[in-house]
C-alpha cells in the first residue's frame, strides 16, 4: 500500500471521525447569529438616547465625557428643575407653554392629516371619476419635491398669521407622501369586498367608515407615527414664522435655549430628554400596527 493510500485512509477517517453538526443545531446556531447581531444594531441605535438620559442627570462637567458618559454616578434631577426654573417669564416664556405649543400643533397635524389624507386616497384608489389618475401623478411628484423648495413661498403666502398655531400646522396637514401611504395600502385590499358593500345598498363613505378604515389600521398607525415625528420635530418652519415664546414649539425652544449662554450641557440634555418622550410613548403605542404594516409590505413586496 502505498504513501498516498495511506494519507486518504487517514483523511477520510479523521473526517469521519469528527463531530457532523445537525440540522436543528445549524438552525439554533443562525437564530443565535441573528439575535447577536440585531442586539448590537439596537445598542448602536439606542445608545444615544441612553447618552442623552443618563448627561440630563449628571453635572455639567462630567456629560461630555466620552464614553465616561455612560457611567452612572452622581445622578440628580437639578437639571430638568433648573431647565424649568430658567423659562418663568415672559420675556423667556414657560416651558409648559412650549410644550402645549408643540401638542397642539402635532394634534391638529396628525389628526386632521389622518382624516384628509385618508379621504383623498381612497377617492384616487377606490372611486372612479374623470381626472384621478392625473391627480395621482401630481401627487406622487410632490412625495419627492423637498419642503426647502416651498418653504419661502410659503412663508409669504402665511406672513398675514405668523405667531400663531395655525401657521405652524396648516400648511401641513395634506401631506402627499401620507396619501401616497394610505393609496397603497387602500389599493390592495380586495375589489370583491368593496362590490359586496355596494351590492347591500352600501354607499361609497359608508363603506370607507365601516370597510375601508377597520381593515386599515397598520396604514393608519403607520401614518400616525411618521406624521407625529414630523410635526413634533418641525423646525424650520417655526423658525421662519414664530419669534413670540407664547406661541413657540419645543423644537425652536430648545434651539434658543442652547444659544443662550451659559451653555450647560446636562440642562440641554434634559431638555432634550423631555422632548422625546412623547414621541417614545406615541411609537409604543402604535408601534404593533407599524410592525404589522411593515411586515404586510414585505409580504406583498
Amino acid at each position: 500500500m502505498s504513501s498516498t493510500t495511506l494519507t486518504k485512509q487517514g483523511t477520510t477517517t479523521a473526517a469521519a471521525g469528527a463531530p457532523r453538526l445537525t440540522m436543528g443545531t445549524r438552525r439554533r446556531l443562525g437564530v443565535v447569529g441573528i439575535y447577536v447581531v440585531l442586539v448590537v444594531v439596537s445598542l448602536l441605535f439606542v445608545s444615544p438616547i441612553i447618552y442623552m438620559v443618563i448627561g440630563s442627570l449628571k453635572p455639567a462637567d462630567e456629560v461630555l465625557n466620552g464614553l465616561g458618559g455612560f457611567s452612572p454616578t452622581h445622578l440628580s434631577l437639578a437639571n430638568y428643575t433648573a431647565v424649568l426654573e430658567r423659562f418663568k417669564s415672559d420675556a423667556s416664556g414657560y416651558f409648559q407653554n412650549f410644550y402645549l405649543a408643540s401638542i397642539i400643533v402635532t394634534s391638529v397635524t396628525v389628526i386632521g392629516g389622518l382624516f384628509v389624507n385618508s379621504m383623498a386616497a381612497y377617492a384616487l384608489a377606490r372611486l372612479r371619476w374623470k381626472g384621478r389618475d392625473a391627480i395621482l401623478a401630481v401627487i406622487i411628484l410632490l412625495v419627492i419635491l423637498p419642503f426647502e423648495a416651498i418653504a419661502v413661498p410659503l412663508f409669504y403666502l402665511m406672513n398675514d398669521f405668523r405667531n400663531t398655531y395655525f401657521v405652524q400646522y396648516i400648511p401641513f396637514v395634506a401631506s402627499a407622501f401620507s396619501i401616497y401611504l394610505f393609496y397603497t395600502f387602500f389599493i390592495s385590499i380586495p375589489k370583491e369586498i368593496q362590490e359586496s358593500a355596494s351590492l347591500d345598498g352600501a354607499g361609497p363613505f359608508r363603506i370607507f367608515v365601516q370597510i375601508i378604515v377597520p381593515m386599515s389600521k397598520p396604514v393608519y398607525a403607520s401614518v400616525t407615527i411618521l406624521t407625529f415625528l414630523a410635526a413634533w420635530s418641525s423646525f424650520l418652519f417655526p423658525v421662519m414664522m414664530v419669534d413670540q415664546p407664547l406661541v413657540r414649539p419645543l423644537p425652536l425652544a430648545i434651539a434658543v435655549f442652547k444659544g443662550q449662554p451659559p451653555t450647560d450641557w446636562g440642562q440641554i440634555f434634559a431638555f432634550g430628554v423631555m422632548l422625546v418622550i412623547p414621541v417614545v410613548v406615541v411609537f409604543l403605542a402604535f408601534q404593533r400596527w407599524f410592525i404589522q404594516s411593515v411586515a404586510s409590505s414585505a409580504v406583498k413586496g
